[in-house]
């Protein structure tokens, strides 16, 4: 783990704007009578308009942000996941909505490898709320698939109705999460405060109403001693929930960090998932230069399918990253490169890293969540943890 003092020193237009996203904080705190809930803070510090990380200018995804996603890794992860897309497609209906799009090589990818096994959607949607990342979507699109572009439409909102497949790569993670503590006395919210001297500081007050029921819920369930720590994504339950208002017919393809609940809030993770990205090291520390890096907590898919199954949807699969990626055929695609190429090389070294239980192929899963379809479906049949859920 990265300490602070080991963290490069933004430049110093980096660090003014951090300064502007730190003063509307500090406001915010204010109105709220000197303390803010940690999933407030943390939909401020992402997605205030024009300050957020995500609603900013800075890059980052790549080599040159803070991160790097699977789909920036190697195209034959689109090519996989689009193996998974066509079967669903002509049980549905000929339309892919991505939500949370990021660079838009994921959608580039997928374009391509559905426009290659003659499964193209009609129309491919987008929804993502930066106009930033709008732009470069907009621009990784024209350069990658032109011929495709008039296809591909961004929305504002999620539809009212919708029929065909929801793709979510790594958009879970980034919702925002109340922080709460199992005392002896109770089970508190951690939330943000302002010290005299206007930094940012941890403050706990008596959790309530929708979040005291889950967090009860949670510890009767895993059996938390006094002290534990951890999050609990709301907005990850109610955005799983209302999909059960509004897919007709199709299935979401969800994939993420995260666990089962039990392994979630397992006794050995007892300061739970809370991690912060910037310039590719990570580091537990959200007040660090707010709006210069990202936050993110761990997916408890338990919650996720169960909000969904009160809505009347089904679980039709849950894996790992890596044993969904290897029945979607990525070995094979692997295997039609050139050998011995530096292509080759690049391909197998990222797929590696894809599909290793010590890379990313055990910690990120893939849930698929729909409607009137049936299982298994290609990406789950060899493997399928849904029992662990």
């Amino acid at each position: 783990m990265t300490t602070l003092d080991q963290l490069p020193v933004p430049a110093p237009e980096a660090a003014e704007h951090s300064h502007r996203l730190s003063a509307l904080l500090r406001q915010r705190i204010a109105e709220a009578s000197g303390w803010l809930s940690f999933a407030d803070f943390m939909a401020l510090t992402l997605y205030a308009p024009g300050l957020g990380y995500y609603a900013a200018g800075a890059r980052k995804f790549g080599s040159a942000g803070d991160f790097v996603t699977a789909p920036e890794m190697s195209g034959l992860f689109g090519a996989a996941l689009a193996s998974q897309i066509a079967e669903i497609l002509p049980l549905s209906a000929p339309y892919v909505l991505e939500v949370g799009a990021g660079s838009g090589r994921l959608a580039a990818d997928l374009l391509a490898s559905l426009a290659e096994a003659g499964a193209l959607p009609e129309r491919y949607y987008i929804l993502d709320l930066s106009a930033d990342l709008r732009e470069r979507q907009q621009a990784t699109l024209a350069a990658a698939v032109p011929q495709w572009l008039d296809r591909v439409e961004w929305l504002d909102q999620l539809p009212e109705q919708f029929s065909g497949v929801v793709v979510g790569n790594e958009l879970l993670d980034a919702m925002p999460a109340h922080i709460v503590v199992w005392r002896e006395e109770g089970v508190f919210e951690r939330g943000v405060a302002v010290d005299a001297s206007g930094q940012f500081l941890w403050q706990e007050q008596p959790a309530q109403s929708v979040l005291l029921d889950a967090a009860e819920e949670i510890g009767r369930q895993c059996s938390l001693p006094p002290g534990y720590e951890s999050e609990i994504s709301l907005a990850a339950r109610a955005w799983a929930g209302e999909w059960g208002h509004r897919l007709v017919r199709g299935a979401l393809l969800l994939i993420d960090y995260g666990f089962p609940r039990r392994e979630f809030y397992h006794q050995q993770r007892a300061r739970g998932t809370l991690m912060c990205h910037y310039r590719h090291r990570a580091h537990p520390d959200p007040f660090f230069w707010p709006g210069l890096q990202d936050l993110t907590v761990h997916v408890d898919f338990t919650a996720v399918i169960a909000a969904a199954d009160a809505a009347g949807l089904d679980l039709l699969g849950y894996t790992n990253q890596g044993q969904f990626l290897i029945n979607c055929g990525i070995l094979d695609a692997l295997a039609m490169l050139p050998q011995g190429t530096p292509d080759y090389f690049r391909a197998s070294g990222a797929v590696g890293k894809l599909l290793m239980p010590h890379e990313m192929g055990e910690l990120f899963k893939v849930i698929a969540i729909g409607r009137e379809l049936t299982s298994p479906l290609l990406g789950f049949r060899q493997g399928d943890q849904s029992r662990r859920l």
